[in-house]
């Protein structure tokens, strides 16, 4: 209370209890004052969804649980460890332009870099024989091949087929620039022969196209190891203590390592990036 406001009846003015009571009174007695309107807030209405409208559904094909078996299988029972180096491209871009003017001449088909990359492997693999064999526990052996059975990882709306380019180590690179696209072109129509896609001995896949720098893929069992390709990038390099324009893509090789060891994932990898930095090679 504000005894400012409170006139006292006591002697000489003084505010005693029975001015304090009335005051109180008064106060009981006044009307309160309106309280100013609110604005009314309308809610937003929302009205859930029912549970089957919040989702869509689709049955598992028979080749989305086949691709998921594998892979889980590789996964989950070869340890397995990643390798990636920069490649240096710019002479293989080159050769590259310089193959497809000759092909666009000739009416041969055009060579890819992923078919660049194909023959460097197949070479590679010659050399490398723990690279291009298989765990087989079952049979209690470590199986090295004498052929090199390329897979080439496709893209189709069920996942990731792998048609297989056979001795690619000994077919020159328009051939296998043939065989890849009418392989790719037949996995994604579902025209594929089983053993079209199956017996590989080593595995590429390749993300590039899709701006993918640098990627690590799932082997391919019963492969020992699978190269995931990036994207071929314009990049500053030094040069002779100068910095000039490149071109670098990235490679990561997944290994069993109850097959290959470090060392070994390192020597191959080296091979394949002095092929592919010396793309002549590739055509002796």
């Amino acid at each position: 209370m504000d005894l400012a406001a409170v006139e006292g009846s006591g002697p000489e003015g003084r505010i005693v209890r029975r001015d304090v009571e009335a005051r109180i009174e008064e106060r009981e007695q006044a009307p309160e004052p309106a309280a100013s309107p609110q604005p009314s807030v309308e809610e937003p209405s929302y009205e859930m969804p029912a549970e089957e409208d919040g989702y869509e559904t689709e049955d598992i094909s028979q080749m989305r649980e086949t691709i998921a078996r594998r892979l889980a299988q590789s996964k989950y029972s070869s340890p397995h460890f990643y390798l990636t180096v920069d490649i240096d491209v710019e002479r293989a871009v080159a050769l590259r332009e310089e193959l497809n003017q000759l092909a666009e001449e000739q009416g041969r088909a055009k060579i890819s870099f992923n078919d660049l990359i194909t023959k460097a492997c197949a070479l590679s693999l010659r050399n490398h024989p723990y690279v291009n064999a298989s765990y087989l526990p079952e049979e209690g052996e470590i199986r090295t091949y004498n052929y090199v059975n390329m897979g080439i990882a496709v893209a189709i709306d069920e996942g990731l087929i792998t048609p297989v380019i056979e001795n690619a180590d000994r077919k020159g690179l328009t051939e296998i620039a043939r065989e890849t696209r009418e392989l790719a072109e037949r996995a994604r129509n579902r025209d594929l022969e089983p053993e079209e896609f199956e017996g590989a001995t080593f595995t590429t896949s390749n993300l590039g196209m899709f701006g993918i720098e640098e990627f690590t893929a799932i082997i391919n069992p019963p492969n020992s190891a699978i190269l995931a390709i990036g994207e071929i990038r314009d990049t500053p390099v030094v040069e002779d203590g100068e910095v000039v324009p490149g071109k670098r893509m990235k490679v990561t090789l997944s290994c069993d390592h109850r097959v290959v060891d470090g060392a070994t994932g390192a020597d191959f990898l080296d091979s394949v990036r002095s092929y592919l930095e010396e793309p002549m090679n590739l055509l002796l």
